[in-house]
Parts: C-alpha cells; sequence; structure tokens
C-alpha cells in the first residue's frame, strides 16, 4: 500500500531508509555525465551534456551569459547551481515535513544567489558565492510557523547540495 505524502512516497524512503542501515554502501549514488564543449560559435550554446535518469535521459546545452564570454542564449553554468540547490533544499524540506506527517497545503519558494566574479577574473581574492536565500511560502493544516521553520533547520542540515557547497569537495581534473 503507497503511503505518499506532498508527492513523497515514504515508503519508498523507508525501504532506502532500511537498506542503508544494513550496508551503508547502497547509501552511495554515482552521478556521471559526458560533455562536450561546443567550438562552433555558430551554434547557440557553448556547453552541451546527456544526462541519464532511471527513466530516461536529457539533454542539457548552456551558455555563458555574455559578460562571461558566451552568447546569453541558454542558462548559464551559475543558473542551473542555483536551481538545483534550490530544488535539493525544497525535496529535502518536503521530506522531512512528509516523514513527520506534516501535510503542505502550499509551497513555493524564491531564490536568490548573488556570485561575485572578481575571483574569477583574478581581480580579487573575494568569495565567489555571497550566500543564497530562500524564500519560502509554505502552508499547512497541520504545522504552525513555527514547526515549519524547525524543518527549513532540519532541511539545512540535511539537504544533499547545502552540504555540498559549504563543504570542501574534492577534485581531480586531469588531461587524458
Amino acid at each position: 500500500m503507497s503511503n505518499i505524502t506532498n508527492n513523497v512516497d515514504l515508503n519508498k524512503i523507508s525501504k532506502t531508509i532500511e537498506e542503508g542501515r544494513n550496508d551503508l554502501s547502497t547509501l552511495r549514488r554515482p552521478v556521471k555525465l559526458a560533455a562536450e564543449w561546443n567550438l562552433n560559435p555558430d551554434k547557440p550554446y557553448q556547453f552541451k551534456t546527456e544526462l541519464a535518469y532511471e527513466k530516461g535521459k536529457q539533454v542539457i546545452e548552456i551558455d555563458s551569459p555574455s559578460f562571461l564570454g558566451g552568447n546569453g542564449n541558454r542558462l548559464g553554468p551559475m543558473a542551473y547551481c542555483v536551481a538545483g540547490i534550490t530544488s535539493c533544499f525544497i525535496a529535502t524540506f518536503v521530506t522531512v515535513a512528509s516523514s513527520k506527517g506534516i501535510r503542505l497545503s502550499k509551497l513555493n519558494v524564491n531564490a536568490q544567489c548573488n556570485i561575485n566574479f572578481a575571483k574569477t577574473f583574478d581581480i580579487a581574492d573575494e568569495p565567489i558565492t555571497e550566500g543564497i536565500e530562500f524564500q519560502i511560502e509554505a502552508e499547512s493544516q497541520d504545522a504552525d510557523k513555527q514547526q515549519l521553520e524547525e524543518i527549513i533547520g532540519l532541511a539545512e542540515k540535511r539537504c544533499p547540495a547545502i552540504y555540498s557547497m559549504m563543504h570542501e569537495i574534492k577534485v581531480n581534473a586531469i588531461i587524458k
């Protein structure tokens, strides 16, 4: 029997948690992509990748904004980063709320992330990301504002994207 709250299948999550308790390695999941930088200025993008997911594949084309040398024909890389961190944070928020039996009647988010390109252009050694702000509009008959704020705190601690942004990610880049 399915136990879906806020479009989150809690039975699937319970199964994942149980498997993880029995074998931590089941909780490690790779994200892989193969990509190509477009060298032809006649195409409307600079970078193209195809990502696989459980039930298919999706092609993503990225073009830098004009001030970064692109043509602004597609979303730029940082827009995808902001969309990724926002969707991951909100998914974590909804999952925590759902696991606590809180049914949401409304959930909207506006996100803003200020990017400082001074370091990118070797002009100043200032942080590139000046933070991200989420303005969340959440409504529930099951929880008051204080309870929803507690869930936000848990989501901040548990969100994989936020964790990745706040901790060093080891990069191993090599030329083949």
